[in-house]
């Protein structure tokens, strides 16, 4: 065979474009991977299964067998599944990557995939280039209300997006717990934003000598379970929040403006009840030039773009822009630990 010698840097850039255009091809395959169970019905088997067993699990009396096949080999090459040779038939298993699929794992990323994926939601991503070039929320210009106003009139949406954010907040509340100490906080913790009261009750079952007071909106509490140390409360951030000696705030200020965030900040500092206590931040800590040799910084900018896309002042900040806010809210000193996830810990002081 003749070989016909290329410059390389073309060619490779050809790749990189295609990679990054069939990228959307990749996120349609994850849905229709957690559509039809695949992940479920191999891990329901002792052991690697052929084509033939998963499509018996499908249960579909018109199943494609070659479109299905098609599927799982394109799943397999993005390294989702693993495949097998055997001397009849090839043998597909989970790996680390597919296991996130699992939708009753404790850390699945199933309904976070579903929610990027849902057609409604991701809508907005064609309107980014009229926002930026006219200014504006992609999303309100889809819409032709917010995002936050999108989901109180759709109920089908707003479930979608609420179970992708127990997803995250499952994943992410893991690791914290693995990786920061809580036992050194006294009194009472307050979470900022802290939905239904998961992850405060994740952090009070484990240090029982907390008290915990879960604070977000009134309709988002109202359906909130009793946990055993936990008392629930209503309200606006932005107005007013309740007095404790420490405060949690987690993935809540990248959905908002440098000045809201300053305000919910200096509402912390106010309703702090002494002078040795912290806001303690779990949020996102972009690298300065927006990449590093992180394993989670390609998400980590891609969750900028999202904030971009959906909300009014929402963004990922660099130590710098987190520095700039927490200083214009009282906050002098500050530090940052970094963690195994796509979060960093802010640990935020008056003194």
């Amino acid at each position: 065979m003749t070989s016909i010698t290329h410059d390389a840097a073309p060619i490779q850039g050809q790749a990189r474009f295609f990679h990054h255009l069939y990228g959307g091809i990749s996120a349609a395959a994850l849905r229709c991977a957690l559509e039809l169970d695949i992940a479920g019905i191999i891990n329901r088997h002792d052991g690697p299964i052929t084509l033939a067993q998963i499509a018996h699990g499908i249960g579909s009396s018109s199943l494609d067998v070659d479109s299905l096949s098609r599927l799982m080999r394109f799943l397999v090459h993005q390294q989702i599944f693993d495949q097998q040779e055997s001397e009849e038939k090839p043998l597909y298993s989970l790996n680390e990557c597919s296991k996130f699929l699992l939708k009753d794992a404790r850390n699945t990323l199933s309904s976070f995939a579903m929610m990027i994926t849902d057609p409604l939601i991701f809508s907005p991503f064609y309107k980014l280039s009229q926002s930026i070039e006219e200014g504006g929320i992609a999303a309100f210009k889809t819409y032709g209300v917010s995002t936050w106003d999108m989901f109180a009139s759709n109920p089908q949406a707003h479930k979608c997006f609420n179970d992708a954010m127990v997803c995250a907040t499952m994943l992410n509340i893991d690791v914290i717990m693995s990786n920061y100490d809580f036992s050194s906080l006294k009194g009472t913790l307050v979470d900022v934003g802290g939905g239904v009261g998961v992850t405060l009750n994740e952090i009070v079952t484990k240090y029982p000598h907390l008290k915990g007071i879960n604070f977000d909106m009134p309709d988002v509490v109202s359906s909130a379970k009793a946990y055993e140390g936990i008392t629930h409360v209503g309200g606006d951030m932005f107005t007013a929040i309740p007095q404790g000696d420490s405060f949690f705030i987690k993935t809540i200020l990248h959905n908002w403006g440098d000045d809201k965030c300053v305000q919910v900040l200096k509402n912390c500092r106010e309703s702090m009840t002494g002078r040795t206590g912290k806001v303690i931040i779990a949020d996102i800590v972009l690298s300065p030039t927006g990449t590093g040799d992180d394993v989670f910084d390609e998400a980590r900018i891609g969750m900028d773009i999202l904030m971009l896309t959906y909300f009014d002042g929402g963004k990922e900040r660099t130590e710098v822009e987190w520095k700039r806010i927490l200083e214009e809210a009282g906050f002098l000193r500050y530090s940052v630990i970094k963690i195994p996830t796509t979060v960093s810990i802010i640990e935020a002081y008056i003194e």
